[in-house]
């Protein structure tokens, strides 16, 4: 009787889970369905030859070479030559050859992604063509290419950083008659604009237009205003700023401290600064490279070189490993104090650690060996930085040139200025003539160079 009575429980339970089941089933409205496991099928597109060779090469004039050699062995190029060939000659300021691409695109019917037109508009603004990059703008969609916010936003950037403001300030007003919804993005370069020309309130207004349009200000938004105020020496109110961001819960990133941290170092409260750092880990934000590199920076400037290399030792203890921002940080400083034979060791510790220098890097070391009258030490940095594809700027070339004429360094001397030749970086012969003259007055062979190179100079 007790089994048959078991027997009758468990058959119960089975219906009611059964039951129950049924009716979460039932109650859902849409059928479980069975999801097969997809395979993702590899790409089975054979690469483009042309572009995989172009990126071995450097040197933009053997790049077109290479265009046109595929080109005579019957290779069609299509939209990744065309994009690849023309990003390469943009980098290099080559734009006539850009156009003259981009006119072949046009004439082939060849649909552009705009990522690739935003990023000729980039490197127009770089070099300082902005009505290039305007006319570009307003040609996009004849390239085949719809223009998004993107393209405003390059156009609207392209003009604040070459002192175009008012033109952007009119493009910006004029967006939603062209179409565009504006984001933060474009809310920000706009603001970014008028703190550049000093104008607080004017940005006041378009972070108020910002919030009437409902686009939420971004952490960039709040750390252009905080910086501004900072740069005013008002860092009290960058911190009530900083306050009323964390009110309404947009969290300040390592940048938003360095700047407070470097606003607060240039009141002489390197200590609050360092505090600083700690707290922001409290508060579940890890410091990063910027915020070291704002310590290492006022160390540097006040001359306490040991202190700022302790710092990159505490670094790596946290695993954060020095860039070649932080490392030109002490170059920099060291040379400016004259101790250019610490800032070498640094360059060299650097290479060791396998971060490469920049061009900053060994402009900085050779201005420094010059500054201590050490060219033959000048001369074996800038053959390695024309190694490492990077160019030092016409004053250095200049004073490089001068000591090593002055020192009887004539072979070296020539060296310097074949190399500038070779940039199109042309001497000014009538201040150079008398220099020169001066420094190989007593020397036939020095008179001979000074000659030649001068005749060399002036050959078109």
């Amino acid at each position: 009787m007790i089994r048959a009575k078991m027997k009758l429980n468990d058959q119960a339970q089975l219906v009611s889970r059964l039951y129950r089941r049924s009716f979460r089933s039932s109650s859902n409205s849409r059928p479980r369905q069975h999801r097969p496991r997809t395979h993702v099928k590899p790409d089975t597109r054979e690469p483009n030859p042309f572009v995989l060779k172009l990126k071995q090469l450097r040197d933009p004039d053997d790049a077109i070479t290479l265009f046109n050699d595929f080109r005579g062995m019957g290779f069609k190029h299509d939209y990744p030559s065309y994009s690849s060939l023309i990003y390469k000659l943009a980098r290099s300021r080559r734009f006539q050859a850009v156009r003259t691409l981009l006119d072949r695109v046009r004439e082939r019917g060849i649909r552009c992604q705009e990522t690739l037109l935003v990023g000729v508009m980039n490197h127009y603004g770089k070099a300082g063509l902005v009505e290039n990059a305007v006319d570009l703008f307003h040609i996009m969609p004849k390239y085949n290419c719809t223009r998004t916010l993107q393209s405003l936003n390059t156009l609207l950037n392209v003009l604040v950083e070459n002192g175009r403001f008012d033109d952007a300030k009119d493009a910006f007003d004029r967006s939603r008659k062209m179409g565009f919804r504006r984001n933060a993005v474009t809310f920000n370069v706009i603001i970014k604009g008028c703190l550049e020309k000093g104008c607080w309130e004017d940005a006041c207004k378009v972070f108020d237009e910002m919030l009437e349009g409902k686009v939420q200000p971004s952490v960039v938004t709040y750390n252009s205003l905080i910086k501004y105020l900072c740069r005013k020496s008002d860092v009290d109110e960058a911190m009530s700023l900083f306050e009323d961001m964390r009110v309404k819960r947009k969290h300040p990133n390592a940048v938003t401290y360095a700047i407070l941290m470097e606003g607060l170092c240039s009141l002489g409260k390197y200590g609050e600064a360092k505090k600083m750092m700690f707290d922001m880990e409290y508060r579940g934000c890890k410091p990063r490279l910027v915020n070291f590199g704002v310590l290492i920076s006022d160390l540097g400037k006040r001359g306490k070189i040991e202190e700022a290399k302790s710092l990159l030792s505490e670094m790596k203890q946290k695993r954060i490993q020095p860039d070649v921002v932080t490392y030109n940080i002490l170059v920099n400083n060291l040379c400016k104090a004259g101790k250019v034979s610490e800032a070498y060791k640094i360059l060299v510790d650097m290479q060791m650690k396998g971060c490469e220098p920049n061009a900053v890097t060994f402009r900085t070391m050779v201005d420094g060996f010059c500054q201590v009258g050490d060219f033959s030490g000048g001369v074996k940095i800038l053959n390695a930085m024309l190694l490492s594809q990077h160019c030092p700027r016409w004053e250095t070339f200049c004073c490089l040139v001068k000591g090593l004429f002055d020192s009887g360094r004539m072979d070296d001397a020539e060296f310097v200025l074949e190399e500038m030749w070779k940039r199109d970086l042309r001497l000014d012969l009538q201040a150079w003539e008398s220099n020169l003259e001066d420094a190989c007055s007593e020397n036939k062979a020095s008179n001979e160079l000074v000659i030649k190179l001068i005749a060399v100079d002036q050959t078109p």
